[in-house]
């Protein structure tokens, strides 16, 4: 294999979380919930929707190389998007409270896993990659959403 795909593999894989023999997904969403205090959460607004609109790019070329690679669709050691997902629930808050990771990751996992409408459908709507990140997205504002009211009625 070349540098090249093992640099592409590791960066799907977020490391070795996306190596975990069960629950690869959790893994990863649990990794970007832990580097999120000191990767994501103390760039400025600006500089967060930057990272995301990055991250999701090259998220999704990394996954549609990736599938190629290892010869299937979305294949669950790719959890990038799972990162995106779950930053995607921490945008709006500029200093969250450990419960509120919490939430975040908790309903992440619940929507990420049941894929409630449109997320399971959005699978199929972009290509490749643009599809395996596409539903992270989407269930990423479910989560959001939750933990938003949750943050509103001052629960987390």
């Amino acid at each position: 294999m070349r540098f090249r795909d093992t640099c592409v593999l590791a960066f799907c894989r977020l490391g070795v979380a996306g190596l975990a023999p069960k629950a690869p997904g959790t893994w990863g969403t649990a990794l970007a919930c832990l580097l999120a205090p000191f990767v994501f959460l103390p760039l400025g607004m600006g500089w967060r929707v930057l990272a995301l609109l990055l991250l999701f790019v090259l998220g999704a070329l990394a996954a549609t190389r990736a599938e190629k690679l290892l010869g299937r669709k979305d294949p669950g050691e790719v959890v990038i998007d799972e990162l995106v997902g779950v930053w995607l629930v921490l945008l709006p808050f500029a200093a969250p409270g450990v419960w509120l990771v919490v939430a975040a990751f908790v309903f992440f996992r619940i929507f990420d896993i049941a894929k409630p409408w449109p997320v399971r459908a959005s699978e199929n709507w972009l290509p490749d990659g643009f599809g395996v990140m596409l539903d992270d997205v989407l269930a990423g504002l479910w989560a959001l959403l939750c933990v938003g009211v949750l943050h509103w009625v001052g629960l987390v």
